[in-house]
């Protein structure tokens, strides 16, 4: 496995291969949610490309940029047994320049859910997502579905600005207790993680409502709300897999969304219905 931290480089090497490249962008501190990708890329493509870079643009004044995990050497022995060809780690003066151009995100998705209350949140994730697509040129891109709203945001703009890459959406990694795998599941003691795992019950309490034949979005919302009384609740939506509102359950099209802060913590979930 390489480790390249020069942009120039990078992409000398990549203009070499005619071969087909799996992209995994990461902020680091990698689990097996990460792995997954990764192995799902190494499957797929001739050559795997992993980028480690916690992205300052995306995180706002007081959110936790400067204690985000960080395991470098930890993440490089993960990258080398999941046969990772190439393994990209910039600093962040070597990806942001002073005065340069900025990416916006869409209005109107980016400001509802995860962008509601962090405004400028989605452009940060657009501007470093669209930089590293610009310097991998990957084929396929892959990306989980725990981040349901960024990756609708990274489809659209690859559709908008005619970009010519897939994005792989890759299927939510859990814990044995159910608990979707996160870097920031770190900063749970062991009685939040006892907490947190109400969010997995009260997506479990919605999905059998489902199943039950329950398409009232208001009334799957209030069940979980039962489920989640206890606890500080950001957001329970219930959106159509592009985002929009919908008036009953769309089987096949709809995502049922959840942020709570369990202690300090701010942790999300989804499931696709």
């Amino acid at each position: 496995m390489k480790i390249i931290k020069d942009i120039q480089e990078l992409k000398q090497e990549l203009k070499l291969t005619s071969e087909s490249i799996g992209f995994v962008p990461t902020m680091g501190a990698l689990h097996e949610g990460h792995i997954s990708l990764i192995k799902q890329a190494r499957d797929e493509n001739e050559l795997v490309v992993v980028s480690i870079f916690v992205n300052p643009t995306q995180f706002l004044q007081g959110e936790d940029f400067s204690s985000y995990p960080s395991k470098d050497l930890a993440d490089t022995k993960i990258c080398e047994l999941a046969k990772v060809d190439i393994l990209f780690m910039p600093d962040t003066n070597t990806i942001y320049k002073k005065d340069e151009l900025s990416v916006k995100a869409p209005q109107k998705r980016s400001y509802i859910l995860e962008g509601f209350g962090r405004p400028g949140h989605f452009d940060g994730v657009l501007q470093i997502v669209l930089k590293l697509f610009n310097i991998v040129r990957p084929t396929n891109a892959y990306f989980g579905k725990k981040d349901a709203q960024q990756l609708s945001l990274i489809k659209q703009m690859v559709s908008d600005l005619f970009m010519d890459i897939n994005i792989i959406e890759c299927e939510i990694i859990r814990d044995d207790d159910g608990l979707a795998l996160s870097s920031r599941n770190t900063y749970l003691g062991s009685d939040e993680k006892k907490l947190a795992l109400n969010i997995v019950k009260s997506l479990r309490v919605a999905t059998q409502e489902v199943m039950t034949g329950t398409q009232d979005i208001e009334k799957i919302k209030k069940s979980m709300e039962i489920v989640l009384k206890d606890m500080d609740i950001e957001y329970i939506e219930i959106l159509s897999r592009d985002f929009k509102k919908l008036e009953n359950i769309e089987l096949k099209n709809s995502i049922i969304l959840v942020a709570i802060r369990v202690g300090t913590t701010r942790l999300i979930d989804n499931i696709w219905i």
